[in-house]
């Protein structure tokens, strides 16, 4: 680069002292040699024959000098200049002075499009409002139905309750369908029962809604699902549909996928996201525009992904299990798979990921079956594997014992002493990686448990049944339920094999998110009296769920093949 910049300039010195001659100003050309003749020595020996050029009669008939009076060598060097200075300002970054008028432009066009864009999405969320209006309303005519048929003592205009606590118990136990009535009477304490009048369109009373609670576990929220509102601790509290949607200050959509998402993850710096779907693709972007896009990229696995993990450290390196037993590592800024491993034949689907806060070790959970149109529970056995990221190889397989049942999901504490990994068979196993051994355990669900996640303060950790149960275990106390929610709603799902429930915690450890089979995900206070919320819909089922690792912003992956991500106020 020197050496051209040292060419061009004495170029350019030529064409003045060839202009000077043109012109018929031969003392400037005197006047140029007497103040830089020396540093023109200096520089180059060429000069030397130029020292006589004032005093040529015709220098533009000199064979000498004659090319560089014609019109050929002056139109080379002006481009040759202009070349060199589009070069320079190229490589150079733009003031932002510069960049007002760009910049005002393409945010004038994003706002028109924007405006456009959110009048389609309010004329579509008016449209589903009306479709979820309808379908509340036919339920609500089924509740009606089911309540007349159990009663007792029909009027003309009135229903009356009168029913003793066994037939309550009898009707209870013949909806959830959970025990014998025998067994369900003799043990279960008395109902607690809130009747309320509905009023029809003609002002007269329709019909008695009718609500049960009960404290054993036997007629809970499953049965509160059929009779509308829940009763939390003495007192009546929304279902999810009746939440408030959740105040937004900004919401993206990335379309980049053609199949249902599976899962999508912010990085350890929340900058960039990785999302995956059935089709085998893994996505990384970002929602920010002010964030460089070189790490964007499109990974080719060629089969369905099952989880994904960001390093913690680096934010450098993308960990990708699939059904066909494959884990890769994938390097964002060389953007190439470092490392491709495989489980044993034995085990080749990997459920879950998780990456050592501290430790460059991760664990991958594996099944001996995949999951496929049976439910959780035939996921077959468990493999947990502790991986070396510097080598690339398997360091030692945590015991889970004999034949035992599939890990769902994992997670690390803090400083990644403590690993936490939920089963099929509703059992909760923590283990101590320095000794590589299991500690503890406890029975925590009737169920399956989809996810597994440690609290805010280390001291509980958070589990979602595949049921749709969602409790908070003390970790001083162990077997202390500190806080639970129910929601049957989530289990309620015509979805395919690609859809596993799960659930992520806000920063503040205060917001849950939880996947949903329907269009819109709720997000529960957690150990807070104030009621939920609910996000904005999809046009379809939630199927993955993250919060970002240190602001208010959630993304929510759909069977509609979007990611959208949401920052709430």
């Amino acid at each position: 680069m020197l050496d051209t910049l040292l060419k061009l300039e004495g170029s350019v010195l030529r064409c003045y002292i060839v202009h000077a001659l043109q012109s018929g100003r031969k003392d400037k050309v005197v006047e140029f040699f007497g103040m830089n003749g020396n540093d023109l020595l200096l520089k180059s020996y060429d000069w030397t024959p130029w020292f006589a050029i004032p005093y040529l009669k015709n220098p533009n008939m000199d064979p000498q000098f004659r090319v560089y009076f014609s019109k050929e060598w002056y139109e080379a060097l002006r481009l040759s200049v202009r070349n060199f200075f589009s070069e320079v300002f190229n490589g150079t970054r733009l003031p932002a002075l510069l960049k007002i008028s760009s910049e005002k432009n393409t945010i004038s066009r994003l706002k028109r499009d924007n405006k456009h864009l959110s009048l389609k999405l309010s004329q579509l969320q008016a449209l589903l409002e009306d479709k979820e209006a309808q379908l509340g309303q036919s339920k609500r005519s089924l509740r009606a139905t089911n309540s007349s048929a159990t009663s007792s003592g029909v009027e003309d205009e009135n229903l009356h309750l009168s029913a003793s606590s066994e037939e309550i118990c009898s009707l209870a136990t013949s909806h959830l369908g959970r025990r014998e009535q025998s067994e369900e009477c003799a043990t279960a304490e008395p109902v607690k029962i809130i009747s309320g009048h509905v009023k029809s369109s003609s002002g007269h009373d329709s019909y008695s809604a009718l609500s049960l609670h009960a404290s054993y576990s036997g007629i809970d929220d499953a049965a509160q699902g059929f009779y509308g509102s829940i009763i939390e601790n003495g007192r009546e509290v929304l279902g999810e549909e009746e939440f408030p949607e959740v105040s937004i200050e900004f919401q993206e959509t990335f379309l980049g996928h053609t199949s249902p998402i599976t899962r999508c993850r912010f990085s350890a710096s929340g900058n960039n996201i990785a999302s995956a779907s059935v089709d085998g693709t893994v996505r990384i972007w970002t929602y920010d525009s002010s964030i460089p896009a070189s790490r964007n990229a499109t990974i080719y696995c060629g089969a369905e992904i099952m989880s994904l993990d960001w390093e913690c450290k680096s934010d450098r390196l993308l960990l990708i299990g699939t059904a066909d037993g494959g884990i890769k590592a994938w390097n964002v800024d060389a953007k190439r798979v470092v490392c491709d491993l495989n489980t044993t034949e034995a085990f080749p689907s990997v459920l879950d990921l998780k990456c050592s806060p501290v430790e460059p070790i991760f664990v991958s959970a594996a099944s001996s079956q995949r999951l496929g149109s049976n439910s959780m529970e035939s996921l077959g056995y468990a493999s947990l594997t502790v991986w070396n990221m510097k080598t690339w190889k398997a360091m030692t397989v945590l015991p889970l014992g004999e034949d035992p049942p599939a890990i769902t999901s994992l997670c690390f504490n803090h400083n990644g002493k403590i690993l936490a990994a939920s089963a099929t068979d509703g059992m909760i196993h923590m283990f101590d990686m320095s000794a590589g051994l299991q500690i503890t355990g406890w029975p925590a669900h009737d169920s399956a448990i989809s996810s597994l996640l440690f609290g805010p303060d280390e001291t509980s950790i958070f589990s979602l049944g595949s049921d749709g149960r969602i409790f908070e275990w003390s970790l001083q106390n162990q077997g202390r339920v500190l806080w639970s929610k129910t929601s049957s709603r989530f289990s309620d799902l015509e979805t395919s094999n690609y859809y596993r429930h799960e659930m992520a915690l806000d920063a503040n450890g205060r917001q849950l998110l939880v996947t949903s089979g329907s269009v819109r995900a709720p997000i529960y206070q957690v150990q807070g009296h104030s009621k939920g919320l609910r996000t904005l819909p999809h046009s379809a089922a939630i199927t993955t769920v993250d919060w970002h690792p240190t602001l208010p912003i959630f993304l929510t992956g759909s069977a509609d093949n979007s990611v959208r991500v949401t920052s709430i106020s």
